[in-house]
């Protein structure tokens, strides 16, 4: 088994999600007093004196006060937010693009809630022209600035015994593989 493939989800003492950790940092923060296990996998680090089973969920031990990094305004982060769907059909894609709803050359702006994922189709449909222009063409749902929770939650889906904690069902392991 190689450790550094390993990752532990870290909680707050409040038991939200703070950040996926290597199994490194968690041991020394285990030995350091600075958290509880709260779930463990089935694998062990031996020496000759000790016996440890690896963490898989660790929680502080006091609550700590975290401001988020924001998210990148990437086209990956864009696709995975809308899930590789089509925001105006409501396809999934392997292929798809991003649209600007507001278009450029009318005044929009690379933001979280003027992109979207659109199908190759849907985007030379809409073109450069305002939604209100088009018939029969509308958003499924309003584009949003995703949270931390968001990240955590994508990088999180292989893990089965962190849906709980990072508030993810059964289903949406299936989203995004």
């Amino acid at each position: 088994m190689i450790l550094s493939e390993n990752k532990v989800l870290l909680l707050n003492s409040s038991y939200e999600p703070i950040n996926i950790i290597d199994i490194r940092k968690a041991i020394v923060m285990y030995f350091l007093d600075k958290v509880e296990i709260i779930s463990q996998t089935n694998n062990y680090i031996r020496s000759v004196s000790i016996k440890f089973s690896i963490p898989d969920i660790i929680k502080l031990k006091k609550y700590v006060y975290i401001k988020y990094d924001a998210i990148p305004l990437t086209r990956k982060n864009i696709i995975r937010r809308d899930h590789c769907t089509c925001q105006y059909c409501g396809k999934k894609y392997n292929e798809i693009t991003i649209d600007h709803i507001l278009p450029k050359d009318k005044g929009g702006t690379d933001i979280w809630t003027n992109l979207v994922a659109a199908c190759k189709n849907c985007n030379l449909i809409k073109g450069n022209k305002l939604l209100e222009d088009i018939k029969n063409m509308n958003l499924i749902k309003r584009p949003t600035k995703p949270s931390n929770l968001f990240y955590l939650q994508n990088i999180g889906k292989k893990n089965k015994s962190w849906y709980p904690y990072l508030y993810l069902s059964k289903e949406e392991s299936l989203i995004g593989k």
